[in-house]
């Protein structure tokens, strides 16, 4: 399939062919996360005060609307006349002493869930926000990892209220979206979606090491970049492959198309990834809306660098010490720049945008779909 050259104009903005569902989506996620208890109310909604980017979600819903032409399944499950904000246990034995003052259940305000007009189902809207909790979840835990001082040009939860606090509310997100998730009523979306979390964290370790051996004086070799792309999915690109897989199944797509959404989503978080590595050598942090340069800060060798490290030796021993020598960071930098990692890397991401576009190229015409083709094409152009 040909791809639009890297300069070309934007054609379209994915963003309003879902405009009226993701209208809801702040709302809806600040009362899923509602809590009793004032302190962790203000902490876990802290990451939706200033609104993100919305990648996940908004690609969720794309997904659900895409593949509402595609062939149907037989296949039965799901909530059927069942609403997403039933609860399956009785409410006064999951309410118990529990502080809470704003249960799941109390979701009025979208009206836009009741309408029957949305190609999107409730369970595909559900299944967005549930994406953005576990997403923003994984952030409040990163930053405690990380040390980070600032996101989304302010600053950090752990800075703000704390490391305890910011990894409590981290898991109170993940708590409430396994409630949401629960709700759905989908064995298979459940699973997946429970593995995305075990991924997250399995990714997280494999981040502690820059090479699997994690050797003081490491040689390149390809298993290196495996390593990084094997961690790369599981921290990065699992919640998108997952997530895009199971918007299909909620809508009851058969297997072939299940199975497309599944491969976009990898190839495209995986992209997604590759590019936000790049930014951290080339955009200032102002632009970033967090500090720039900070994975080599952090120890962490990305693809950029691990792609320079194949043409130059010498920084297998800054890999192996993580960059904690006097002027390490800014050798590694200059290292990088005067290699083509960063355009082995772009050029690596565009292999993946051009899978993902092939993965959905036998979905019926819309704008959804063109919705879905043109992320791709903002995934490599995007600065932030």
């Amino acid at each position: 399939m040909s791809r639009p050259p890297p300069d070309a104009p934007i054609k379209m903005d994915p963003f309003q062919t879902v405009a009226r569902e993701m209208k809801f989506l702040t709302g809806n996620i600040r009362q899923l996360l509602g809590s009793g208890h004032p302190t962790l109310d203000t902490v876990a909604k802290y990451y939706t005060q200033s609104e993100g980017k919305y990648v996940r979600p908004m690609l969720v819903l794309l997904m659900s609307r895409a593949t509402a032409l595609t062939p149907r399944s037989s296949r039965a499950g799901g909530i059927g006349s069942k609403s997403v904000n039933n609860s399956i246990t009785h409410p006064s034995i999951l309410a118990d002493e529990n502080p809470d003052t704003s249960p799941i259940s109390s979701i009025r305000h979208d009206n836009a869930y009741a309408t029957e007009d949305s190609d999107i189902l409730p369970s595909q809207r559900r299944l967005a926000e549930i994406t953005e909790l576990i997403h923003t979840a994984s952030l409040l835990h990163d930053d405690v990892i990380d040390h980070s001082v600032s996101r989304r040009s302010a600053p950090s939860a752990n800075i703000e209220f704390g490391n305890k606090m910011a990894v409590l509310a981290g898991d109170f997100l993940l708590g409430r979206a396994s409630v949401a998730l629960a709700r759905l009523r989908d064995p298979e979306v459940t699973e997946l979606l429970a593995t995305v979390i075990a991924n997250l964290v399995e990714g997280e370790f494999m981040q502690l090491k820059n090479t699997a051996r994690d050797e003081k004086n490491p040689a390149w070799t390809e298993d290196t970049v495996s390593y990084y792309l094997q961690k790369t999915y599981l921290k990065s690109a699992s919640l998108i492959s997952k997530s895009c897989r199971a918007a299909a199944i909620l809508g009851g797509s058969t297997p072939e198309v299940v199975e497309a959404a599944y491969l976009y989503g990898k190839n495209l978080g995986l992209a997604f990834q590759l590019v936000d590595d790049m930014l951290d050598y080339t955009i200032s942090g102002e632009e970033l809306g967090k500090p720039a340069g900070a994975d080599l800060e952090l120890g962490l060798a990305t693809a950029p660098l691990l792609f320079a490290w194949k043409e130059n030796g010498s920084l297998g021993k800054l890999v192996g010490r993580k960059f904690s020598g006097e002027g390490d960071v800014q050798r590694a930098r200059e290292i990088v720049s005067k290699s083509s990692g960063l355009e082995q890397t772009r050029a690596l991401a565009q292999e993946y945008v051009d899978k993902a576009i092939e993965a959905i190229s036998f979905f019926p015409d819309s704008e959804a779909k063109n919705g879905l083709i043109e992320m791709c094409t903002k995934v490599m152009k995007r600065r932030k």
